[in-house]
C-alpha cells in the first residue's frame, strides 16, 4: 500500500471517528450526570441529521436548518429525560436499559413513518471541490466535521473547568448526593444535561449527512459505535470518548484498507474486546467516584 493510500484511509477513519466521538461524549455526559447509559444516543444523531434534511428541503437555508435541527433535537432530549429516563433513575440499571432501548425504538419507528425508509443527504457546507493533502484528497465537508468536532470538544473542557455550571454538573458526576446537599439542583443539571448532549449529537448528525447519507435505521450503528468509543477510551472521560472516538475510525478505516470493508464492523469489535479485556476501564477510565 502506498504512502498516499494509507493517508486517504487515515483521513477516512478521522472522518468517521469524529462522529463516533461525538456520540461517545452524549454516552459520557448522560453517565457522569445520571449513571445511566443512553443507548438511544445513536438515534439522536440520526434525528438531528433527518431534521437538517427536512428543514433543509421546507426552504430553510443549510445554516437555519442545522440550528433548526439542533434545537429540536435538543428539545426532544429533554422529553425524553423527562418521560423516559427520571421516573427510573431509582429503579436499577436493568429497567433504565431496557426504557432507553425502547426509546431508542421509538426514535426509529418514528423517523421511518415520518420520512420513509429511503436514505436522504444534504449539500456539503461548502462546495465539494475536493482538497489535495500529500496526494490524498479530502472532501471539505471532512474538514467541517473534523473542526466543528474539535471546537465542540475544546468548547466542553472550557465549560467544564472554567464555569459554574460546568463545576457542578462535575459534581454531580463525582458524587450526585453530596452535590444535592450543596444546594446543587440536581434534576435541572440532569435536564440540561440531555439537552447538551441531545445538542451535540444533533450537530453530528447533520454535519454527518452530506458525506454519508442519512435514514430511519442510521442511528443503530452509529449508536454502538459510540458506545463502543466510550467504553474504549473510558465510560465516564470525556477526553477518553474523544480519544476512543479517534481510535476506532483509524482502526476501522485501516482494516478496510489492509484486510477488507466487509470485516470493517467486526475489527472495530474485536478491538473494543481486546481492550476490555486487558483494561476493562478503557484507555483513560476513571469511573467517577460516585458510582461505585
Amino acid at each position: 500500500m502506498s504512502s498516499a493510500e494509507l493517508l486517504q484511509y487515515f483521513f477516512s477513519g478521522i472522518t468517521s471517528g469524529s462522529i463516533y466521538a461525538l456520540t461517545a461524549l452524549g454516552f459520557t455526559l448522560v453517565f457522569n450526570a445520571t449513571s445511566v447509559i443512553n443507548f438511544a444516543q445513536g438515534q439522536l444523531v440520526m434525528l438531528g441529521g433527518m431534521l437538517g434534511v427536512a428543514l433543509y428541503g421546507a426552504g430553510l437555508p443549510l445554516w437555519g436548518a442545522s440550528l433548526g435541527a439542533v434545537a429540536v433535537v435538543a428539545a426532544v432530549a429533554v422529553g425524553f429525560e423527562r418521560v423516559a429516563v427520571r421516573p427510573l433513575l431509582q429503579k436499577g440499571v436493568l429497567a433504565q436499559v431496557i426504557a432507553t432501548v425502547g426509546a431508542s425504538f421509538v426514535f426509529e419507528t418514528a423517523a421511518m413513518l415520518i420520512w420513509g425508509r429511503d436514505a436522504v443527504g444534504l449539500p456539503p457546507f461548502s462546495g465539494d471541490e475536493p482538497l489535495l493533502v500529500g496526494g490524498a484528497t479530502v472532501a471539505p465537508q471532512t474538514v467541517w466535521v473534523v473542526g466543528l468536532s474539535v471546537a465542540i470538544v475544546v468548547a466542553l473542557q472550557m465549560f467544564f473547568r472554567t464555569t459554574l455550571l460546568g463545576k457542578a454538573v462535575r459534581a454531580c458526576a463525582v458524587d450526585p448526593i453530596a452535590a444535592r446537599l450543596q444546594g446543587i439542583p440536581y434534576g435541572r443539571l440532569v435536564t440540561f444535561v440531555f439537552a447538551l448532549t441531545g445538542a451535540i449529537a444533533a450537530a453530528g448528525g447533520v454535519m454527518i449527512t452530506p458525506i454519508s447519507f442519512m435514514s430511519y435505521h442510521s442511528g443503530s450503528l452509529l449508536g454502538l459505535k459510540g458506545f463502543a468509543a466510550a467504553t474504549l477510551g473510558g465510560l465516564g472521560s470525556p477526553v477518553g470518548a474523544v480519544m476512543g472516538g479517534y481510535v476506532l475510525g483509524v482502526v476501522e478505516a485501516l482494516g478496510v484498507g489492509f484486510v477488507s470493508a466487509g470485516y470493517k464492523d467486526v475489527i472495530a469489535f474485536a478491538i473494543l474486546l481486546l481492550v476490555l479485556f486487558s483494561r476493562p476501564s478503557g484507555i483513560l477510565g476513571t469511573r467517577a467516584a460516585g458510582h461505585h
